[in-house]
């Protein structure tokens, strides 16, 4: 369960990155609709990071976390925002998807 809470919890920053980014490009009273959907996720996400600390390190846990949100919001920035993909760039972000993924394993 203190997993899933962690994953759910990189997915919600994710979500708050996202929101970032179309707030930035919208004015208005758009822009505090996506500004106030940057709040609702921001802290739903750190409340989901907090539920994983009950059982998760903090380093492990705080690693994992930041680790889905760099590699879903680079792919956010691909997918919606026309971000280039280069070889370097999908190198690296594998790199960072199999430390998340080895950090998994090796927590206790």
């Amino acid at each position: 369960m203190h997993w899933l809470s962690l994953i759910l919890a990189g997915l919600a920053e994710v979500l708050f990155a996202f929101c970032l980014g179309k707030a930035k490009l919208a004015a208005g009273s758009e822009a505090i609709s996506w500004y106030a959907a940057f709040a609702g996720s921001a802290a739903l996400s750190f409340y989901l990071l907090n539920l994983s600390l009950a059982q998760l390190p903090l380093g492990t846990a705080y690693a994992v976390w930041t680790g889905i949100g760099a590699v879903g919001t680079a792919l956010v920035g691909v997918l919606v925002f026309g971000a280039p993909l280069s070889g370097p760039r999908l190198f690296f972000l594998s790199t960072l998807i199999g430390s998340v993924i080895g950090l998994k394993f090796v927590a206790h």
